[in-house]
């Protein structure tokens, strides 16, 4: 330990007396413009508003992931490990720090805040991180540079950074950057400028704001000039406006299209997989599972897929009636009862007064202190269950809640139950999903099977069809797969770079869209 002390030490010094040109009046900025994070919230603002979803996500995940690297290393590891800061003497005064830190000099917070930055947005986008990691790395190296750190501290906040990062995949899977598979379909008719298309923008999805001044009919005009936009407002009826647009489609020989969340999506999949009508899904909601798993991430996939004609079949799930009374009801994604459907209503209820997330976590809240399990028959076997879910397809990871799908039509129902039999199961569930153990929880089961029967529904008064709650009288549900049902667009594998290339350069560039518009 003595000579790895006094190894950390020379080096120390050795740094202290070194003459880096170009670099003295660059790594003191840089540090001072580290402290309390500003540098890594001024970088995750750029990436949200300059890139898209996936810039939006790696933001997203390098804030987090910097939150915890640095409640750990500045409340936690240096409250516990005391060690002097260095001895500056033979630091050059032009690099020292206006005001020098007082706290335990291990570990590196700043250093521990860029690795755990830097490996956040590495673990969404190759891409972003490898844009951000030599930012991250002048931090970490500026910190023994001005003084104020020895290279062991360093060393040991980028440790403690990147395993902060990898600790937010236990909560939030990263999602691959492959599209899930299905099935080809070579009879989807490809639309040269959406000529035969016919899209519905439902204007009261979570939708992001304009892209460069643009309204998203605007944005799809540009990108499918031929294409017919139908625009849904706040008192508009959706469900007439998209049945109307599937009639004009059908007339017009051409496809169907869509804007909006994963309700939207899964009312136009319904009526696509019922008049045979292939499906455009452009990504226009908050969350939008079923186009990120599909591989359209962007208007451009969509618009690109349509004109070449590119398609896939997947499966829809869906839940007959067998008693009761009512219709099959169709699901892109996963169908839910127990207290989901509450947390929705209630969610749904306040979003207006304070937003979507803040709405969701006090809902949250709220349903786990107030409600009571359900009492239903899965397969003939009476259960008393807080919450049912069956995804429409196998859901990674298994182990914990359900993030992407890898296959779209793999005739699979992923059916995950919570457990109301179990002691204390609320409590236990809470503990072991802030734990990220709930895989191993013996209140959380998970199975897979084609098809699953509920009975005893007559308590259950709604239900959940990917996210949108509805009443639902029947008393008897066979919930299975309807396979290959739907046609929907998706981007074949790029023939070249070139391609892929230009795509990109499409969709980071909005401004090209009003020049486009102006002439």
């Amino acid at each position: 330990m003595r000579r790895i002390s006094d190894f950390d030490r020379r080096l120390f010094a050795r740094v202290a007396d070194s003459r880096l040109r170009g670099i003295h009046p660059l790594l003191p900025r840089l540090s001072r413009a580290a402290d309390h994070g500003r540098l890594w919230f001024g970088t995750a603002g750029v990436l949200a508003t300059v890139g898209g979803r996936t810039a939006r996500r790696a933001a997203l995940r390098g804030i987090g992931s910097l939150a915890a690297a640095s409640l750990v290393s500045n409340v936690v590891v240096k409250w516990t490990v005391e060690r002097k800061r260095p001895v500056m003497d033979a630091v050059p005064l032009v690099r020292q720090l206006r005001r020098q830190p007082w706290t335990s000099s291990f570990p590196s917070g700043h250093s521990a805040s860029a690795a755990a930055f830097a490996t956040g947005v590495a673990l969404e986008s190759s891409r972003y991180g490898l844009m951000v990691a030599p930012l991250a790395a002048a931090v970490a190296a500026s910190r023994v540079y001005v003084g104020v750190h020895y290279p062991s501290d360093v060393l040991a906040g980028i440790a403690l950074g990147v395993g902060a990062a990898a600790l937010t995949c236990r909560y939030w899977p990263p999602r691959p950057e492959v599209p899930a598979q299905a099935r080809p379909r070579i009879s989807a008719p490809a639309l040269p400028k959406g000529e035969g298309l016919v899209v519905l923008v439902n204007q009261r999805a979570g939708m992001a704001a304009p892209t460069g001044g643009f309204t998203v009919a605007e944005q799809l005009q540009v990108l499918l000039p031929a294409a017919e936009i139908l625009e849904c407002g706040p008192d508009d009826d959706f469900m007439d406006l998209l049945r109307q647009a599937a009639r004009r489609a059908a007339d017009r020989a051409g496809a169907l299209g869509i804007c909006g969340g994963d309700g939207s999506v899964n009312a136009a999949a319904t009526i696509a997989a019922e008049r045979g009508l292939p499906l455009a899904v452009f990504p226009g909601g908050t969350l939008d599972h079923f186009a990120l798993d599909l591989g359209v991430p962007a208007f451009e996939d969509t618009a690109h897929a349509v004109t070449e004609g590119d398609a896939v079949a997947v499966d829809l799930g869906r839940a007959t009636p067998l008693a009761g009374g009512g219709g099959t009801s169709q699901f892109v994604n996963t169908f839910s009862i127990g207290f989901y459907p509450e947390l929705v209503r209630i969610r749904e209820s306040m979003e207006g007064r304070l937003g979507k997330w803040p709405a969701a976590a006090v809902a949250l809240t709220r349903v786990l202190r107030t409600a009571s399990p359900m009492e239903v028959e899965v397969n003939g076997r009476p259960r008393r269950l807080w919450m049912l879910f069956a995804g429409n397809g196998v859901y990674s990871p298994e182990g914990f809640a359900p993030a992407y799908r890898q296959q779209l039509d793999d005739g699979l129902l992923d059916v995950r139950a919570i457990d109301g039999e179990e002691r204390l199961a609320r409590t236990r569930l809470l503990i072991s999903a802030l734990t990220g153990t709930l895989g191993r929880s013996h209140v959380y089961t998970t199975r897979r099977m084609r098809q699953l029967r509920l009975s005893g529904l007559h308590t259950v008064d709604s239900r959940a069809y990917d996210g949108e709650v509805a009443a639902d009288p029947a008393e008897e549900l066979l919930i299975d797969k309807w396979p290959g049902a739907l046609t929907v667009y998706r981007p074949a594998e790029p023939q070249n770079e070139l391609l892929q290339r230009a795509r990109t350069a499409a969709a980071k560039a909005p401004h090209w869209w009003r020049s486009l518009l102006r002439k």
